[in-house]
C-alpha cells in the first residue's frame, strides 16, 4: 500500500533514510533526526513531502520529494530526494508503485517532470529507472556548495 506520509511514520522514515545512506556508502554523512524530518514535513509551510510503502502495517519504503520549477517550461516539477525500499521487500513492485504515485501527482497537478539523481555505480537502480522509461541526464554535472565553502561564499 502506498500512501502519503503521516506524523506517526516519521521514526520509521528516519530509519529508512539512514539505511539508504548506508546503502549509498555514506552512513556517517547522514545526520537526519526525527524532529528535523517532522518539521520539514509537517511544520508551518512545509517544503518537503513524502509517501510511504506499507506492508502488513510496517513502513518498508519511502519517497521524499519537493517541488522544483522549470523556467523553460514555466511549470513546477517534482524532485525526488530519496527513494528507498528495504532489501527484503524489493522485487514486489513497491519502488515502481512509489514512482507511479509521484508520476500521478505530477499529472494531476500539471507538473512538467519528475527527476532525481542516482549514483553512477548503482547499476540495479539505473537499470530499473531505464526500464520505466527514465532518461539519464548525463550531459549535466551536479555542483554543490556546503560546509566551509558555503560559509565562505555567504560571508564574502
Amino acid at each position: 500500500m502506498i500512501r502519503p506520509i503521516e506524523p506517526g511514520d516519521v521514526p520509521a522514515v528516519v530509519t529508512l533514510v539512514h539505511e539508504l545512506a548506508a546503502y549509498e556508502r555514506e552512513p556517517d554523512s547522514c545526520h537526519l533526526a526525527e524532529h528535523q524530518l517532522a518539521g520539514a514535513l509537517f511544520g508551518a509551510g512545509p517544503a518537503l513531502f513524502g509517501h510511504v510503502a506499507e506492508v502488513d502495517g510496517e513502513v518498508v519504503g519511502c519517497a521524499l520529494w519537493f517541488l522544483n520549477f522549470s523556467t523553460w517550461r514555466g511549470v513546477h516539477g517534482v524532485y525526488l530526494e530519496d527513494l528507498y525500499v528495504r532489501p527484503a521487500h524489493r522485487g514486489r513492485g513497491l519502488g515502481r508503485a512509489l514512482l507511479a504515485t509521484l508520476a500521478a501527482v505530477c499529472a494531476e497537478r500539471g507538473y512538467g517532470r519528475l527527476e532525481w539523481s542516482v549514483l553512477d555505480w548503482n547499476e540495479p537502480s539505473i537499470a530499473f529507472y531505464r526500464a520505466l522509461g527514465a532518461v539519464g541526464m548525463d550531459e549535466w554535472t551536479t555542483f554543490r556548495l556546503d560546509g566551509d565553502a558555503l560559509a565562505a561564499l555567504a560571508h564574502g
